[in-house]
């Protein structure tokens, strides 16, 4: 399978469309203070993560139930006016930017866990809820949600672009953990997708239609949840190894000798070296595994003197272990600081961050291969990875006053893409299309399917009002 001949938005296609001093006057009268139009709450509205710019949106919508989002959505219906979903800015492939202008709207004010049915194993929550929020709020339940990507994004964020994370390897991704929705459609109509049943055979499966959709079909409002007993055990640890190599081919074996592992992380010498610049954690700067193992205490016992074998017989060495959370929240900042690790390591840096999967069995090639390549450019970088279920994610550290290195590191995102597909991997595992992977996506999906989905987008929203400009064009 090729990838595209020439390199994936260097740059957002901006095509502004109008959005009227009427409509701005119809937000403020309905909304009053809770719609802004200073430059300042605009701006911040419009960015995300990712290394594009784009104009700010005209006006900021702060929405703090349903009917407000319906009812600033059928406003800008009326005016044929563009609609940002904004939950708390954490995307990186340029999801929130206003590319054809428009409206945000921003749903951290709709934060509540609405209800906890402990018996079902299901939660209901308002999508501006965040994943650390909502653990915090049932743990007294000895339940948990376990889909975590690090940053402490909005619910409705995950659902949106189809997030996992770290415990995917065991718990899955959003796909596998939304049961049901409510959603604001593009005529400001509110429809609810899905029940909390574990499953259904009753007609077309609207809620993993919209999970992923990227807010390109409706304003998601309400996500029923499964949640999970908390684990009898948990045992962490850390491995370092001689090279990747070695790293990920501990990986490799692990998986397909069955191991229930729940986490399975890598992280880079580069990573290492960051994050304890930047926490002061004293690891040894050499390749890194993290692991975590749930289960019984004999259950976990077991799982880790498994991996332990495994990682021996390929050079692993230096394993720390931890049981106690303390302990593990030690061993799991060096994962999840890596992103702002990195970007502190070159003040005034921008990340260009990638995000391919692959099946388990091709990822020491994927890996490897786009590893010495990355390392021959030149450009500064780190590598983490859920290296468990064959995604990982280099993140390119570029000076924007320098357009070389964007073009330099574009290419390399390029080729590692098309790599990635070449062993029938995908070019997104977790970050979603945005505006950074729509000339991929035709590659992956092909032409066909890629005009199904324009017109499903051309049935449920025929004034392309719904955070248009991402994912493809009409």
């Amino acid at each position: 399978m090729n990838a595209p001949a020439a390199l994936a938005h260097l740059t957002p296609e901006i095509a502004l469309r109008e959005v009227p001093d009427a409509l701005i006057d119809s937000l403020k009268s309905r909304f009053g203070g809770n719609c802004s139009t200073a430059m300042a709450v605009r701006t911040q509205h419009g960015r995300d993560e990712s290394s594009f710019d784009a104009p700010p949106p005209s006006a900021v919508v702060f929405a703090e139930c349903t009917q407000d989002v319906a009812d600033a959505v059928k406003l800008a219906s009326e005016y044929s006016v563009p609609v940002i979903p904004f939950g708390v800015g954490s995307s990186l492939e340029g999801h929130l930017l206003a590319v054809q202008g428009g409206i945000s709207i921003d749903l951290q004010r709709m934060n509540k866990v609405l209800s906890v049915n402990a018996d079902d194993l299901t939660v209901t929550v308002q999508p501006g809820v965040t994943r650390k929020q909502l653990n915090d709020e049932i743990k007294s339940t000895g339940l948990f949600f376990p889909i975590d990507p690090g940053a402490d994004a909005s619910i409705g964020g995950m659902t949106a672009t189809r997030a996992s994370g770290t415990n995917a390897v065991r718990y899955g991704t959003m796909r596998e953990n939304v049961l049901g929705l409510e959603v604001v459609t593009a005529s400001g109509d509110v429809i609810r997708t899905g029940t909390r049943a574990k499953k259904s055979s009753a007609g077309y499966d609207l809620t993993r239609l919209m999970v992923g959709s990227e807010g390109t079909l409706g304003v998601v409002t309400e996500i029923t949840l499964r949640i999970y007993p908390l684990p009898e055990a948990v045992s962490a640890a850390i491995c370092s190894f001689p090279s990747i190599e070695a790293a990920v081919r501990t990986t490799i074996q692990t998986i397909q000798l069955g191991v229930p592992i729940a986490r399975v992380e890598l992280i880079d010498v580069n990573a290492v070296r960051m994050v304890n610049a930047y926490a002061k954690l004293g690891l040894r700067e050499e390749p890194m595994l993290l692991m975590e193992f749930h289960g019984s205490p004999a259950g976990v016992k077991e799982q880790a003197e498994t991996v332990q074998e495994i990682a021996s017989d390929h050079g692993g060495n230096a394993f720390e272990w931890a049981s106690t959370p303390e302990e593990r929240t030690r061993l799991w900042t060096a994962r999840h600081n890596s992103y702002f690790a990195a970007v502190q390591s070159r003040p005034g840096c921008r990340v260009i961050s990638t995000d391919t999967c692959v099946p388990i069995s091709r990822l020491a090639d994927c890996l490897l291969e786009s590893v010495a390549e990355t390392d021959a450019s030149g450009i500064p970088y780190f590598l983490v990875g859920h290296v468990g279920d064959g995604n990982f994610h280099f993140g390119y550290l570029i000076d924007p006053n320098i357009p070389e290195e964007r073009v330099k590191a574009e290419k390399l995102n390029h080729d590692l893409v098309s790599r990635a597909l070449a062993l029938e991997g995908t070019c997104t595992g977790e970050h979603g299309v945005g505006l950074h992977k729509m000339d991929f996506l035709i590659t992956e999906a092909g032409a066909g399917a890629v005009d199904m989905m324009r017109t499903i987008k051309r049935a449920l929203d025929p004034k392309n009002i719904m955070n248009p400009g991402k994912i493809f064009t009409l």
